[in-house]
């Protein structure tokens, strides 16, 4: 799978449980930062508010290889499917130095009104704009399923 998108992670203190290795409950705010970074960059007219935007549906994460402190990490973020109202994310926390994969994580990510408390479609410029950034012109086809 190759990754148009990657943010940098930098390890905190508290990051780390009494094993000496980040605790596991951490690497979601890892993926929460690579989600935001994946946004800003591919949707920046998107803006983030309390009427429309994308809560997650599900995540499911398989945790490799433990990250230690003075290791180089990042998130690895890609849109691998868009369906009619969600979409998911592929996510890797990798090593940077050795491009291990340290945590694989794959979320799916819905299309939320707040004021209606509904699902929505995903939109044709959402579509279209992540089918560019991934390089992929099938996410931007609707499916009907």
């Amino acid at each position: 799978m190759k990754f148009n998108h990657k943010t940098p992670i930098q390890l905190r203190f508290n990051d780390f449980d009494a094993l000496g290795h980040v605790n596991n409950s951490v690497y979601f705010s890892f993926y929460d930062l690579g989600k935001t970074s994946y946004f800003t960059e591919v949707l920046p007219e998107v803006s983030i508010s309390k009427e429309v935007g994308v809560v997650i549906g599900h995540i499911e994460v398989s945790f490799l290889l433990p990250v230690y402190p003075g290791e180089n990490v990042a998130v690895e973020t890609a849109v691998v499917e868009i369906g009619n109202k969600s979409f998911k994310l592929l996510q890797h926390l990798i090593d940077v130095e050795t491009s291990e994969v340290k945590c694989i994580c794959q979320t799916v990510m819905v299309c939320y009104d707040a004021k209606t408390k509904t699902t929505r479609p995903i939109s044709d410029v959402w579509r279209k704009a992540i089918a560019e950034f991934e390089g992929n012109p099938e996410l931007s086809i609707i499916h009907k399923n």
